[in-house]
């Protein structure tokens, strides 16, 4: 009976579970402090994106729009014309 006492206390084969749960939390604790941060931001990102998809235009994206200088095609796709900046 000693021995299986002694053997049961100084036994380590639930060390590895542990460490994993260990790390479980740590990723939950880190998903809920990024979700609690950046929630509404990616709630909006989420909900533009459906009405876009959904042809909705009442809530348009703000993004500014690239200022293109010159139509690009496959032509002149490698081309750079260093007084233009094209």
């Amino acid at each position: 009976m000693r021995r299986f006492l002694k053997k049961m206390f100084e036994s380590q084969s639930g060390q590895g579970m542990s460490e994993y749960l260990i790390i479980v939390a740590l990723i939950a604790v880190a998903a809920i402090g990024v979700v609690t941060v950046f929630g509404r931001d990616i709630r909006a990102l989420f909900s533009d994106t459906t009405n876009s998809l959904a042809g909705n235009t009442q809530n348009a994206n703000s993004a500014v729009k690239a200022n293109v200088k010159t139509n690009k095609s496959l032509k002149n796709f490698g081309a750079y014309k260093a007084a233009s900046g094209d």
